[in-house]
């Protein structure tokens, strides 16, 4: 049987190895991407607040729906090994997958329906298009542009009715608030490991293969049951 009743997962550098920003950033020329990925490492370290520079990162990168389009592509081609059949597998032992990431919804939501997560799960920021598919803005209110918004997104979630235990799962500065509301936080190495996060988590995980392993009971069943 499940440890947990459910699973709050991040998307970049934890469900997929990119750093979604990072990504777009690179689209737009070496100055713009230096300038956006330090910005991002350092929010990741929890050197500086998230709030500081998501706005500014978005209008250096503004990305249209052809970005968008192509950061799904790049997220599908980027997923952690094994992360497929591991969320199709806690889905039919009944654990509740949910995803709670600072990044673009647009671009996460064609992900998540091919991993079987429901869009009424999936929460990201949402950026707003013009009528030609260029960037006008994103929503600024949203609590995920903010460094300790996941906290609040989650614990929403289940005062809305999913169930506890909870597991947070995530590998940035951020994810630590997300953990804040649930049960256990496991801070996610699988792609980079950051000290100032793992020195919080109750559980370092390196793979999905172990985050299964984690979630269930040792009598779960054989691998091959997976």
């Amino acid at each position: 049987m499940p440890r947990y009743a459910s699973l709050f997962l991040d998307v970049d550098s934890t469900l997929c190895g990119v750093e979604g920003i990072d990504f777009l950033a690179a689209r737009r020329g070496p100055d713009v991407a230096a300038r956006v990925a330090d910005a991002t490492e350092r929010a990741m370290r929890g050197e500086i607040p998230l709030d500081a520079v998501y706005g500014e990162r978005l209008a250096l990168v503004r990305p249209g729906r052809d970005d968008l389009i192509a950061l799904t592509r790049a997220y599908a081609d980027a997923l952690a090994p094994d992360a497929p059949e591991a969320l199709a597998f806690l889905g039919r032992v009944g654990v509740r997958v949910v995803i709670v990431s600072g990044g673009i919804r647009q671009a996460i939501l064609p992900l998540a329906r091919e991993l079987g997560v429901a869009a009424a799960d999936v929460h990201a920021v949402d950026v707003v298009l013009d009528g030609g598919g260029g960037y006008y803005s994103f929503d600024a209110g949203s609590p995920l542009a903010t460094q300790h918004g996941k906290r609040d997104v989650v614990r929403a979630a289940l005062a809305d009715g999913i169930e506890r235990p909870a597991l947070a799962c995530g590998d940035g500065a951020t994810d630590i608030a997300m953990g804040e509301a649930c049960d256990v936080f496991a801070a996610y190495t699988g792609f980079v490991r950051r000290d100032a996060v793992a020195r919080v988590a109750a559980v370092e995980i390196d793979s999905f293969e172990a985050l299964v392993d984690h979630i269930m009971d040792d009598d779960a069943g054989a691998p091959s049951d997976r």
